[in-house]
């Protein structure tokens, strides 16, 4: 499937956009950092009634934070482990664990055993704040590495991702897509897929791509460095990458606000 620029698109006034379901790394970011002009858009959003829910692959001690501080009406973290709504600050386990400890012990093990096959990777220093995930820095790995480890991770039946920072050891079925209509469903059920935008920049945002399941997906243009690496690709890129990208995006939905 080919990559429309989001430029040519023509269908956000018809939908009635009500909620931007976005990555966060290398999705709202620039330079790894949030930007005043980002913030400007967030708000921007918010005043418009335009949602903005954050899923990420970020561990769930950071989000919580996250979620807290940022106009956003909530936010996903793990790649679809933990939900953290708007107006709570627990964690809603949307992967069903029976036991966290025994499970973090699994992770830790399975860690060890790719460590075993490749000795250079390292620990993520945010996995004391994660919850249903095991992460390691991706920084130095091949695209063949990567591959390779995805395999181990399938023999000892864990999923694997990847991000432009972290890779993730997971449960098999923990998607950020499959996390995401949890989320709708419990949360948002007066939202469809018909009127929400999905956004993101790397692998591990993939499953957000699938037009199946969201029509309506972005990626920012640095999304084009994995194109030939994904099985489902956006359905528009913009001209900017970044968090520069996220902010082109916005002044389109905003343009075409219909929200009274």
């Amino acid at each position: 499937m080919s990559l429309i620029p989001l430029s040519e698109q023509t269908v956000f006034a018809e939908k009635n956009i009500s909620l931007i379901a976005s990555d966060m790394d290398g999705t709202l970011t620039r330079n790894s950092k949030f930007t005043s002009a980002l913030l400007k858009a967030l708000e921007a959003l918010a005043a418009a009634k335009i949602s903005v829910l954050l899923v990420t692959g970020r561990s769930a001690g950071w989000v919580q934070g996250l979620k807290s501080y940022l106009p956003v009406t909530g936010a996903i973290a793990e790649n679809g482990g933990v939900f953290f709504p708007a107006n709570s600050d627990q964690p809603k386990l949307l992967t069903p664990i029976p036991d966290l400890i025994t499970h973090r012990q699994q992770l830790a093990a399975t860690f060890a055993y790719l460590k075993s096959h490749f000795s250079q990777i390292q620990e993520s220093t945010d996995n004391p704040f994660r919850l249903t995930d095991w992460t390691f820095d991706v920084q130095g790995l091949t695209t063949t590495e990567l591959q390779q480890l995805e395999k181990l991770c399938h023999g000892k039946n864990w999923g694997f991702t990847y991000s432009t920072v972290q890779c993730h050891i997971k449960p098999e079925n923990q998607t950020k897509a499959t996390s995401l209509l949890q989320v709708l469903n419990s949360y948002f059920p007066q939202i469809t897929t018909e009127n929400l935008i999905t956004v993101g920049d790397s692998p591990n945002d993939e499953t957000l791509f699938d037009r199946s399941i969201f029509p309506f997906s972005v990626g920012v243009a640095n999304i084009l460095h994995y194109k030939d690496k994904l099985k489902f690709l956006p359905t528009y890129v913009t001209s900017l990458a970044e968090g520069e990208g996220f902010r082109e995006l916005a002044e389109l939905v905003l343009l075409n606000n219909n929200h009274p």
